[in-house]
């Protein structure tokens, strides 16, 4: 049985949504942040950072703080049938400035404006490196990109080459759920997070390393983070790359440490150690509400939608006739996890995959901002 809700009247929670159709949600209850109970001690994020600002974009939504800038595509713009304008613009604009090297791993690519950056990139002597899923690599744009002289080394693996990040010049990174093809910018339900911190590229640089040198896929672990945990401009952050750093333990544990509430996007679903979680924590009173991916959880084995459902909780299929492609929880509207990892078995065990957790108010609200965006969409 579906848990009741009653209408209410949404306090503005940034300036991206100041044109957006919210409709009914469920109550989202704003609380003095508290230190989660967790194993790992959490930090203190009694203090919000600093306001995101917005940041125009045609097709879509942006902000940006101190160090970051948050991004969302728009699906439901109708001007996203145009494939211009979106969140790809930007980081199309961040390839432009690079000036020593580009490094790039991505699942699928198929995205014109990126091609042409690293294109550029290339030629004007910025070093430019790809590592890519195999069986995407017979795509144009990959092809086009071999034939400009630039080196993409596919994983040759069975498992899946599932990061989606561009590291440039050592010193920011691009992150999220996104694929770098058309499809992912316009049509689909995506995130990507640019942070500029040298202690973050080199975590990621690490990790890319291990790729493209040293032929480090999947089960060929290497724990070697160096930077795991970091403070930046006060605000921590947590790095982990699947299969090597254990990465579900660290959900489970902070999941578990809910105080208020949890909200989830999510693409693929069938961790069963997470849901029995999020199932505790609704059976001991908090507010859960997620969405899930119409035909990934219509066609998952073992998908978890229909044990939430039987739960009573309140999660729903996405009404986007795309992807709802996001990979995100929101504990206590304070703490974020995105990344690329799907919430399954092969995310954790098999496939290359990247995960931040940032621990921010401010942070938060910008991903609270896209659930509530997803969820008015959403099919109840």
């Amino acid at each position: 049985m579906k848990k009741p809700f009653i209408n209410m009247i949404f306090v503005l929670i940034s300036a991206t949504l100041a044109c957006a159709n919210i409709g009914e949600l469920p109550i989202i209850v704003t609380v003095t942040p508290q230190v989660p109970a967790i194993v790992t001690p959490a930090p203190d994020i009694s203090v919000p950072s600093t306001v995101c600002q917005p940041i125009l974009v045609q097709v879509g939504y942006g902000c940006q703080g101190s160090f970051y800038e948050i991004y969302f595509t728009d699906p439901f713009n109708r001007d996203s049938a145009m494939d211009e304008g979106g969140i790809d613009v930007p980081m199309a604009a961040a390839i432009d400035n690079a000036r020593q090297s580009v490094d790039v791993a991505i699942y699928s690519f198929s995205l014109p404006s990126l091609r042409t950056a690293l294109i550029n990139a290339h030629n004007r002597g910025v070093t430019v490196r790809i590592v890519m899923e195999s069986d995407s690599m017979d795509r144009t744009v990959p092809q086009s990109l071999i034939d400009a002289g630039i080196p993409v080394i596919g994983d040759r693996r069975e498992g899946l080459m599932h990061n989606k990040f561009i590291i440039i010049d050592r010193s920011e990174v691009w992150l999220g759920s996104m694929n770098f093809t058309v499809n992912g910018a316009y049509d689909d339900n995506n995130h990507m997070i640019r942070i500029r911190s040298t202690k973050i590229a080199e975590n990621y640089l690490t990790e890319f390393e291990e790729m493209f040198t040293g032929d480090f896929f999947g089960t060929d672990v290497v724990a070697a983070t160096p930077n795991p945990v970091v403070a930046i401009d006060g605000i921590h952050v947590e790095t982990y790359f699947s299969p090597d750093d254990k990465v579900a333990r660290r959900i489970v544990e902070l999941l578990q440490g809910a105080n208020h509430s949890i909200y989830f996007m999510a693409y693929s679903f069938t961790a069963d150690d997470f849901a029995n979680a999020i199932i505790g924590k609704a059976q001991a009173g908090l507010t859960i509400a997620g969405v899930m991916e119409e035909e990934q959880a219509k066609s998952n084995q073992g998908g978890e939608f229909t044990n939430f459902q039987q739960n009573g909780l309140d999660v729903y299929l996405d009404g986007n006739s795309g992807q709802m492609h996001h990979k995100i929880f929101i504990i206590d509207e304070q703490i974020v996890i995105l990344g690329s990892y799907n919430f399954s078995a092969s995310a954790e065990r098999r496939n290359d995959e990247n995960v931040m957790i940032i621990f921010d108010t401010t942070v938060a609200q910008q991903y609270l901002s896209e659930f509530q965006r997803v969820y008015a969409e959403a099919q109840k």
